[in-house]
């Protein structure tokens, strides 16, 4: 039972002895101690017990008022006299072992030095008896005063003190481990560092023992993640030069587990020796295990003694390292670090609980207490101390620990008062408040503790999760923590403590449908959804008219004939037939336009018996229904704070990227696009659409009625429009995935755009078991894109296939194309290398590019076209250190870019990804459609800012009205499949933004030698070369060699 809800108060300060012993006594004490030093070895026994009654009979106080204990302090030290040592050595466990319940143990615990120094004595018969009453007194002493004991050991492992002596330390040492485990575990921080000193020792058999002990200390660490790499960690203690494949072991670690003091103190050093190793990937390495160990560090005390350790050889590595991949890693250990150590939240030093603690108890003690009893109270400080750095608050520890010395000066049951009174006051004084207010009100729905992990990376380690009945709680955090795995977990019974469906209702609604129900009509979807209570299809149909679908949708349309954002509000509607007590809602607003959104928060809002947690992108969303905030803490902890996400971001204003794009932290780098030919201006068009109409096959109607529209490298482009408006297919039929009959679609042949799709992981599914460097790889491998190789501009298909059959007449001879393999200038076109079926090369015939569009092969040359526009953007080397730094750029790690699967990446990492592979041949057009969906409002705010910057046209299908109307200044509106352009700037000519030459960047070869970028030489004006003619030829007449190539001419 939690101390906190407890109360006691002393009854009686009336202490039991308050006065010295008589001069009687004491008269009585001298001859006991006189007749001790000089009692024969059969006698010595019996008078040291007849010494112990005495304390026993006339108290503690008496150990001090009669002399005993300076007495025996100067036996101990009596080199002349074997007889007084072992009278010493007897009294002292005779002290240990009679004592009223340990009352003794706060004035001899310091003797133990002094068994300790004896162990160099001459006389084996001293030496025995002083160690077996050393571990005599550590095993029977009271369990949570063993920590008090360690400093007195550990002064015996000192550099002065003899190898006799440090042996019995050991011993003392690995007793402690044996017999007082879980108490001795708070001191292994101090222990370890001495014992290490040890293990380089000069005597053979303190070094040996000392290794030993290690063992013996490290086997308490209960970490499963570093126990079995424990015997080489200690290893590496003995023989450093193995340090550097100890690190390579840990390195391959997934650490999962709450990382403590005593893991951190056997790490920590280990750590520090790998970041000053010579070798870079060993620095890295380090700096990467101490950044995934830090955020596994619960408590801020935990983490305060290491810290000068591990920051100053992290901001040298930092300073110093060469790599800049490696520099990054270093970085962020750094920036763990220094959270892990500054927690924005009130922390205690250990000096400042030693202080808050003796203030508690001194409170708790009477004004008049004898000065004698000064040992008594500054051992029970101590042993209050240790129960707080320990958190042990428990009832029943307390009293046993503390009263048994109160008892020296109360009766026992205001001894038991004083125990229990103490562990109130000095928990409440210790504990720092948490300044978020405890949640009571309402029904609870869960209250449990959990960890979660994603295949071998940690998502949440032992934490809280509790849900009232009818909040709207918004789950945040960056990219990658976890928030759909914790959903899809609650939603598949994963969560452990969770209560079961059969208890709560619980409901996921995800952001997409199963495409293998694209055939199935909407009523008979939701009827065979496991779970929806009603079988009633009048009912479904009913339900779905409220939710805004028409009857034509409801009766004749399929799943997949549905846009994206009548999709999720299908899901929702089936979510709501299931009469759930929890909704799941991950991404609810994406594809959904405005006034679907505002329906969502008005139907949300109206819930007032169910609980929803929801995960969004869209800020303005989750200000308008959100009730708490539940935020991924860096600790992986999950925290709740109430409120709405703006009052969230005034409590944590780390978290603004949350609210505004321009708050963001991070940074996107788009690569400039490349060169156009004839392209000067950004102004000037380099696509058209001109009175374009389209109908997909089947479809009764146009989803595109006359569609006219340009682009410009200027463009900054926002398509809006209702839900299944066309917008979609606007884009499809802009980028070449879809092609139309009606109208004109013309773009420069040279041109590259890079496409990421609404349901952009469509890109990657067939690579899931690839890395994203080896994706980008294999993409860009033949030259090309591949993805661009199944759109609809390519010569695919039957009607395509008898256009490659047909028969010209070439100077008499009849002919069939094979293949166009070639493209070159020709004034203002181009013309075309064509070979022939059953001929040479040297047959190849050159054919304008107007001949061979009006024979039919337009999408030939489109082929062609893309293939030589796919060569200009690829002119960096396709090496994996390219890639990694290119995929850095736009916001995805070396760590996930290079040495993780595509599968384990998050959804905001897959569009990443897909984003980065688009823009690795440096296109002059970007077309996002709904790029907001999948990116947290930290990467949103970087793309934003990266869009801002490029050089290349943007066109942007989103719902999100913040990101559109940060970003772009034309509006092309969608409603009804007719499109209604507005702030365009068309120009039929060039207009007047000179496109400016960017300087050439340094790249990196396969084998990672730096290509360094040449500088594009300056054309001399006609006076400039008349000059360096004349130099030239003045250089010629006084004797110098000039050559006829020379670069500056």
């Amino acid at each position: 039972m939690p101390a906190a809800q407890q109360k006691s108060e002393i009854q009686s300060k009336k202490m039991t002895i308050t006065v010295s012993p008589s001069e009687v006594e004491t008269t009585k004490a001298k001859e006991i101690l006189t007749k001790l030093s000089g009692a024969s070895d059969a006698d010595r026994e019996s008078v040291a017990e007849e010494l112990a009654a005495f304390v026993k009979s006339n108290g503690v106080l008496s150990l001090k008022h009669a002399g005993i204990v300076d007495a025996i302090v100067k036996d101990f030290g009596n080199k002349k006299s074997n007889g007084a040592r072992l009278s010493a050595v007897a009294a002292f466990s005779a002290l240990a072992n009679n004592s009223i319940e340990g009352q003794a143990e706060p004035f001899i615990i310091a003797l133990l030095s002094n068994l300790l120094e004896l162990q160099a004595d001459k006389q084996a018969a001293i030496k025995n008896a002083a160690a077996e009453a050393a571990k005599n007194f550590v095993t029977k002493m009271n369990p949570n005063a063993c920590s008090l004991t360690v400093p007195f050991i550990l002064e015996g492992l000192g550099n002065s003190c003899k190898w006799q002596t440090k042996m019995l330390s050991l011993d003392l040492l690995v007793l402690l481990t044996k017999t007082h485990p879980k108490e001795f575990f708070v001191a292994i921080p101090e222990v370890i560092p001495v014992v290490s000193d040890c293990m380089w020792d000069t005597k053979a058999e303190v070094k040996k023992q000392a290794t030993e002990t290690m063992s013996s200390i490290c086997s308490l660490i209960e970490n499963k993640d570093i126990e079995r790499f424990i015997p080489a960690v200690i290893g590496c203690i003995n023989h450093p030069e193995n340090v550097p494949e100890t690190i390579h072991l840990l390195g391959a670690t997934t650490f999962v587990q709450e990382v403590d003091s005593a893991t951190l103190s056997i790490m920590v050093p280990l750590l520090g020796r790998g970041l000053n190793e010579r070798a870079t990937p060993i620095k890295r390495k380090a700096a990467l295990i101490i950044d995934n160990m830090s955020k596994l560090v619960d408590d801020p005390d935990v983490a305060a003694p290491f810290l000068p350790l591990l920051l100053p050889a992290l901001e040298k590595v930092q300073d110093v390292v060469a790599d800049p991949e490696c520099r990054g890693v270093v970085q962020k250990a750094l920036a763990t670090l220094q959270r892990v150590g500054n927690p924005g939240t009130e922390v205690f030093t250990k000096e400042q609980k030693k202080a808050k603690v003796e203030t508690s108890i001194k409170e708790l003690l009477p004004t008049d207490i004898d000065e004698a009893f000064a040992p008594t109270v500054k051992f029970l400080n101590d042993v209050a101390l240790a129960l707080c750095v320990s958190k042990n608050f428990f009832k029943d520890v307390w009293i046993k620990s503390l009263s048994p010395y109160a008892k020296s000066f109360y009766t026992t049951e205001d001894a038991e008062a004083l125990a229990f009174s103490a562990l109130n006051k000095c928990e409440e004084a210790v504990t720092p408040k948490d300044p978020e207010e405890e949640d009571d009100e309402g029904e609870d729905l869960c209250n449990c503790e959990f960890s979660l992990a994603y295949g071998a990376k940690i998502l949440l380690n032992r934490t809280a999760l509790r849900l009232k009945r009818g909040r709207r709680y918004g789950l945040c955090g960056a990219n990658g923590c976890g928030k759909s795995t914790l959903m899809r977990a609650i939603a598949n019974e994963q969560v452990e403590g969770f209560p079961p469906r059969s208890e709560l209702k619980t409901v996921y609604v995800e952001h997409d449908i199963d495409g293998s129900e694209a055939d199935t009509p909407l009523v008979d979807f939701i009827l065979a959804s496991e779970g929806v209570e009603t079988k009633d299809p009048e009912q479904v149909r009913k339900i779905l008219l409220d939710y805004g679908f028409s009857e034509q949708m409801v009766t004749k349309m399929a799943i997949g004939e549905l846009s994206g954002g009548w999709k999720m509000k299908l899901a929702l509607a089936r979510a709501m037939l299931m009469n759930a007590d929890i909704l799941l809602l991950d991404e609810p607003t994406n594809h959904l336009d405005v006034v679907n959104v505002a329906w969502l928060e008005n139907y949300l809002l109206g819930l007032k018996t169910v609980t929803s947690i929801i995960v969004s992108h869209d800020s303005g969303f989750l200000d308008h229904v959100c009730s708490d905030i539940i935020h991924y803490e860096p600790n992986y902890k999950l925290k709740r704070y109430k409120g709405n996400l703006s009052e969230f971001v005034r409590k944590v204003p780390r978290a603004a990227s949350y609210y505004s794009l321009e708050a963001s932290q991070i940074k996107f780098t788009f690569p400039e696009p490349g060169y156009l030919e004839g392209i000067k201006t950004k102004e000037r068009a380099i696509l058209k659409m001109k009175n374009v109409d389209f109908q997909y096959p089947g479809s009764d109607r146009k989803q595109l009625i006359d569609i006219s529209m340009q682009c410009s490298l200027a463009s900054r482009v926002a398509v809006i429009g209702p839900n299944g408006a066309g917008k979609s297919t606007l884009i499809k039929l802009l980028t070449g995935e879809i092609e139309s009959e009606v109208g004109t679609v013309w773009k420069h042949p040279n041109l590259r755009i890079a496409y990421v799709a609404q349901h952009a992981f469509h890109h990657i599914e067939q690579h899931l078991d690839s890395t994203p460097n080896e994706y980008i790889q294999w993409r860009y491998a033949t030259g090309e894109d591949r993805e661009e190789l199944d759109k609809n501009d390519r010569m695919n298909g039957e009607a395509n296939k008898k256009v490659m059959e047909q028969v010209f007449v070439i100077d008499g001879e009849k002919r069939v194309i094979e293949e166009i393999v070639g493209r070159r200038k020709l004034k203002q076109s181009y013309e075309y290398e064509v070979s022939w079926v059953g001929r040479s090369s040297v047959d190849n015939t050159w054919i304008s590019r107007q001949k061979l569009e009006d024979m039919g092969f337009g999408k030939k040359i489109a082929e062609v076209d893309s293939a030589e526009a796919a060569k200009m953007g690829l002119n960096r080397p396709l090496t994996a250190k390219e890639i990694e730094k290119h995929l850095t750029e736009v916001g995805l790690e070396a760590e996930f870019a290079t040495h993780s699967r595509i599968r384990g990446l998050s959804g905001g990492q897959k569009v990443k990804l897909v984003i980065g592979a688009a823009m690795w041949n440096k296109p002059h057009m970007l077309v996002l459609d709904e790029p907001t969906n999948y990116l947290d409002r930290e990467s949103l705010g970087a793309l934003a800012m990266a869009i801002k910057e490029y050089g290349g046209g943007v066109v942007i299908v989103t719902h999100n009205r913040e990101f559109s109307e940060a970003l772009c200044t034309e509006v092309w509106k969608v409603d009804n499949g007719r499109l209604t352009p507005s702030g365009h700037n068309w120009v039929s000519g060039n207009g007047s933004t000179v496109i400016k030459e960017q300087e050439a960047e340094d790249m990196v070869d396969a084998q990672g030698n730096t290509i360094k970028a040449v500088e594009k030489k300056k054309k001399l004006t006609s006076k400039e070369l008349r000059k360096k003619k004349k130099e030239r030829m003045e250089r010629r007449k006084r004797g110098e060699e000039v050559f006829s190539d020379e670069d500056d001419l």
